[in-house]
């Protein structure tokens, strides 16, 4: 039997056109992939914005939640159709609250409109400043990297501890008696 080296059913090489060149074998081709790949995931938070414009966000605390609206104005800030200082009386909640604007230096130059629901007077105003945080990164994105340097943009997951049974409270027992 003779072969012939001409014959395509008996080369064991494929074509010289197939194979893979050194720049392909050093892995560069799958890092684009990947940094391709996290580009397209990053890009994958889409920002919420209403029909009149208004960039939405939400921030939680404890159980309140708070729905943010965001835009350019003058600086009103609106929590369930009150002024942020008949709403949270205390200057220690209108702070925390106002923190996420006083921070990046948009206290005046934006309007914010929140729907607080739940929780407490702390944990509500917990919620609008984590929601505000998150309006403000999408309303302008250069915003996210102070923002998050300030710690402004991760949730506190603190919650209250739930009840064990044969407790009174999460960790109290029950009173001891001697007879």
């Amino acid at each position: 039997m003779s072969t012939d080296a001409s014959s395509p059913t008996d080369s064991p090489e494929p074509p010289a056109a197939t194979q893979p060149t050194p720049a392909d074998t050093t892995g560069q081709t799958a890092v684009a992939v990947d940094s391709a790949s996290v580009a397209r995931a990053a890009s994958a938070h889409r920002k919420r914005v209403d029909l009149a414009g208004n960039v939405i966000a939400t921030g939680r605390r404890k159980t309140a939640v708070a729905r943010v609206r965001l835009r350019s104005g003058s600086g009103v800030v609106t929590v369930n159709s009150r002024p942020l200082e008949v709403y949270f009386p205390t200057v220690k909640d209108r702070e925390l609250v106002a923190g996420a604007l006083s921070h990046v230096g948009r206290r005046q130059l934006v309007d914010v409109d929140i729907t607080v629901t739940g929780g407490g007077p702390t944990g509500q105003a917990g919620a609008c400043r984590l929601g505000i945080a998150r309006a403000l990164k999408d309303f302008d994105g250069e915003l996210a990297e102070p923002l998050r340097q300030g710690g402004l943009l991760t949730r506190d997951g603190r919650m209250k501890e739930r009840k064990k049974y044969g407790l009174r409270g999460a960790r109290r027992g029950t009173q001891f008696s001697k007879r």
